[in-house]
């Protein structure tokens, strides 16, 4: 396994602390402080990437992506910004960056309604609960349903992947979060392992595979040790988000990884079973004691105690695994 963080753009403290924490793989955004060309033409690519390999950092993933409400909703400017797209993967191809995380998630993004839940020793943590959102208005969008939804998707689809193949970058589908539907009118559609199964295999390729985040798929009730082993089988696994939450789709918080409702070291040790190696990150995080919570999920201490607390899984199972072998070997 590739442990990475998702840092920003430019060089801050966080990458020099998760440096000397030992990562060496880096998720980066877009750099959307260029002023005189788009984030995701190929010199502001190429110079971001240059920016985390001289800081000792490789750009594994890129984990944001074009404006794609359109494309999501089917509205009038979805083929313009599925051209941008269809640039923005080429010139990531080109740029040498391997592995796209996006989503299909329209209107809004990851959806919390607080972000200053108690956890342990007083962190706060965000959370959801779906009987705030009962009398909450249509956004401007109206009624989405379902079926539009994975109509576009495939539609999406069937121009992207065949542009990811030609740039070799795979695609990381993302579920949505929270995993239920619908919110304010906009349903969401990516809320289970087999709602992505079956988006993937919309337009079957070899580029086109998952982000198994764990904390999205935990709270969905989904057996995680059971989705890696699905998923890497068959090669899809891009990507992970080693998170964990208590709760169900309808009332659910986040949590130290420590403290959820996963068997986190369960989780690593199948990791290791199925020999995965791409990148996986912390993702969501505690804010904690002295921290403002202006980045809700991304502030830093909680980041340096996640990247500790995997380390510490990685090589436990690292070291199960090797336990394995030997043990297999002497009983031939």
């Amino acid at each position: 396994m590739q442990l990475a963080e998702f840092f920003s753009s430019q060089p801050n403290r966080l990458w020099t602390l998760a440096k000397q924490l030992g990562v060496n793989h880096a998720v980066g955004g877009l750099p959307w402080e260029e002023k005189h060309e788009k984030p995701w033409d190929l010199m502001p690519l190429i110079r971001m990437k240059q920016r985390y390999a001289d800081a000792g950092l490789t750009l594994s993933v890129i984990e944001s992506m074009p404006p794609s409400n359109e494309i999501k909703l089917g509205t009038a400017g979805r083929d313009q910004e599925i051209e941008v797209f269809e640039q923005f993967i080429t010139n990531m191809g080109a740029a040498g960056i391997p592995v796209l995380c996006y989503n299909f998630m329209a209107q809004f993004n990851w959806f919390r309604t607080s972000t200053t839940t108690r956890t342990r020793g007083g962190a706060l943590v965000s959370s959801y609960d779906h009987s705030l959102m009962k009398d909450a208005p249509l956004t401007d969008a109206g009624l989405v349903s379902e079926e539009l939804l994975w109509e576009n998707l495939q539609y999406f689809m069937e121009r992207i992947v065949p542009a990811a193949e030609k740039a070799g970058v795979r695609l990381a589908l993302h579920p949505d979060d929270p995993p239920i539907t619908p919110i304010r009118g906009i349903s969401r559609i990516l809320t289970s392992a087999a709602a992505l199964q079956r988006a993937i295999d919309l337009v079957p390729s070899e580029y086109n595979g998952i982000t198994l985040c764990q904390g999205t798929l935990a709270t969905a009730g989904e057996d995680i040790p059971s989705v890696i082993r699905s998923f890497s089988k068959q090669n899809k696994m891009f990507f992970v988000h080693f998170r964990d939450v208590l709760g169900t789709p309808e009332k659910f918080e986040e949590t130290f990884h420590d403290d959820g409702k996963t068997d986190m070291l369960q989780a690593m040790r199948t990791y290791y079973d199925v020999g995965f190696n791409g990148p996986a990150r912390p993702d969501h995080v505690p804010t904690m004691e002295g921290e403002d919570n202006a980045n809700p999920g991304y502030e830093l201490l909680g980041r340096l105690y996640g990247i500790g607390y995997i380390r510490g899984l990685m090589e436990a199972a690292s070291s199960d695994k090797a336990m394995k072998v030997v043990a297999g070997s002497h009983s031939l």
